[in-house]
């Protein structure tokens, strides 16, 4: 996720941060979803995991109210209904655990580290184990004094299908500055990402409006009464029905690149959620998106600091192939 500044927009247990899900959950399959497996539909209608909708299926969570019998890979077609039993969310007991991750910067206030793509950021549904900030615990384990809150250090995120550079704060201090400086958008966040098709102009700034999509609370979108957002984008190049560009965000909304790019007809390779009709050449989510580039300035000494992450391999290997066909 290209989110920042937690105190704007996490309010949720859910990957979105909206309001926490129902107990009961009533799903009518639209025709966006006809012929999905039922693991992909439910993981679009609540925002969830592909895994951990199979777990809620498998586990019997999940009904068809005409009473046939269920399975992961069962197609869906419209005007099918199906009722959800959500469990409610666990008591957080955050253990230390040693998570992989590269920690590419750190010092007595601050950590920038390079979070690989499928590592969630904190602990939600479907993830109460195993997320960046149980592996951050376990190598820095004085930041579970900070906060008293199941996000130690974490000013922005990153979605889980993302990957790329994230900074973490390490005490009170840096977390004010750091939270101040994503505030007064004074951090530079350059992202790299993949899409279908080709934007219209190869350098523009896309300044729409994003909030809740009226019709799937669990996804966003360009929206009239949505929050002010600016995406700046530059076209590296083009070929065979896909652009690379380089994306700077000026605001820190929820997808913001994912939404706006999808608005500009030019949704991100891999995104399941904004283009769904698109197959993934990935074997694993995964949003062809990168924090390439994160700069700032040091919390207590004013320091210019710059960071940069190379492409990860997934993502090289597959603009060279698009490359070499």
């Amino acid at each position: 996720m290209e989110t920042d500044c937690l105190t704007e927009i996490e309010t949720s247990q859910n990957e979105l941060g909206g309001p926490p899900l129902p107990d009961v959950h009533r799903m009518v399959i639209s025709g966006e979803l006809s012929g999905h497996r039922l693991d992909f539909a439910v993981s679009r209608e609540l925002g969830i995991s592909r895994a951990y909708a199979q777990r809620l299926i498998k586990n019997g969570r999940v009904f068809a109210l005409n009473g046939r019998r269920i399975k992961p890979s069962a197609r869906v077609e419209p005007p099918e209904e199906y009722s959800i039993d959500v469990p409610r969310p666990e008591k957080l007991d955050l253990e230390p655990e040693d998570i992989p991750f590269e920690v590419v910067y750190s010092d007595d206030d601050l950590i920038v580290v390079d979070k690989p793509a499928g590592l969630v950021v904190h602990p939600a549904p479907g993830h109460w184990r195993g997320t960046l900030v149980h592996g951050l615990l376990f190598r820095f384990p004085e930041l579970g004094n900070l906060n008293g809150v199941e996000r130690p250090g974490i000013v922005h995120r990153l979605d889980a299908t993302t990957s790329g550079l994230m900074v973490v704060a390490r005490n009170g201090l840096a977390q004010e500055g750091l939270f101040r400086g994503f505030k007064e958008r004074r951090i530079g966040k350059a992202y790299l990402a993949l899409c279908h098709g080709e934007p219209r102009r190869p350098v523009g700034r896309l300044e729409m409006p994003i909030g809740r999509d009226p019709i799937n609370r669990h996804r966003m979108a360009v929206v009239e009464d949505g929050r002010d957002a600016v995406t700046d984008y530059k076209t590296l190049w083009s070929r065979f029905g896909y652009s690379l560009v380089r994306c700077e965000l000026h605001s820190g909304r929820t997808h913001q690149i994912r939404v706006h790019m999808r608005a500009a007809d030019c949704p991100l390779v891999g995104d399941e959620l904004y283009a769904p009709s698109k197959k993934s050449p990935f074997a694993r989510p995964r949003v062809f998106l990168h924090s390439w580039r994160l700069s700032f300035a040091h919390p207590r000494s004013g320091d210019a600091m710059t960071f940069r992450s190379f492409l990860p391999a997934d993502l090289r290997n597959l603009l060279q192939t698009i490359r070499a066909s």
